[in-house]
């Protein structure tokens, strides 16, 4: 296996497992009222991985790594249920009560965003990786720019896909989802189309450093 993919699929398996964690959370756009759920943040490092293993590695190379990111993604569900069952110290209980309530009564109501996540997860990331493939095309995908184009595009594209499944499993009914869902779709486009070209190339550039590397 080439250095840089051994690398990113070290850092995949972990953005996967943090995505779901931080999800939990909503961000207010200031100064407007919409908000954004906080795993967006390790969710564009995963658009941003397999769009670049798609572009130095192929399409079904992507796929796979996106395919074995259930694998971290169902343990950490797994063991955070086994957390959950398991009973507190006696120590605890009598000196840190406030701190287990919070630790359970937040992990508890993340039922919702351990289910909505791989719907979103498997569906965009895949949505992604077709796209920004597709895009190629036998002109100047490669180059830099046409490189920073085609993953601003599939970014936006999927990524909006992602929030309306992703926002629409995990909290509706729970809490009015409207301000959310429009701030979620926005801050990613605006990530996407900003944010992720530079990303790309960056990472383009540091897996073909990393596979430059002699082996040792």
């Amino acid at each position: 296996m080439p250095l840089g993919m051994f690398v990113y699929t070290l850092v995949y398996g972990g953005m996967t497992v943090l995505a779901g964690v931080l999800a939990y959370k909503q961000v207010q756009l200031w100064p407007t009222d919409l908000a954004v759920e906080s795993g967006i943040f390790p969710f564009l490092l995963l658009v941003v991985i397999s769009s670049t293993l798609s572009q130095l590695y192929g399409r079904e190379a992507a796929k796979r790594i996106v395919w074995w990111g259930f694998l971290p993604l169902g343990l950490a569900a797994l063991l955070m249920q086994l957390v959950l069952t398991l009973p507190a110290s006696s120590e605890m209980i009598a000196f840190r009560p406030d701190d287990l309530a919070a630790f359970e009564r937040v992990n508890q109501s993340t039922w919702r965003v351990w289910m909505a996540g791989p719907a979103s997860y498997i569906t965009s990331l895949l949505l992604n990786i077709w796209i920004f493939d597709r895009l190629r095309g036998s002109g100047d995908g490669d180059s830099t720019i046409g490189l920073m184009i085609r993953g601003a595009i599939a970014s936006a594209l999927s990524q909006a896909i992602d929030s309306v499944i992703f926002i629409t499993l995990a909290f509706y009914g729970e809490f009015a989802i409207a301000n959310l869902m429009i701030g979620q779709v926005i801050a990613k486009v605006v990530l996407s189309l900003v944010l992720v070209p530079f990303l790309i190339t960056f990472g383009v550039r540091a897996a073909r450093w990393l596979d430059a590397r002699p082996v040792r």
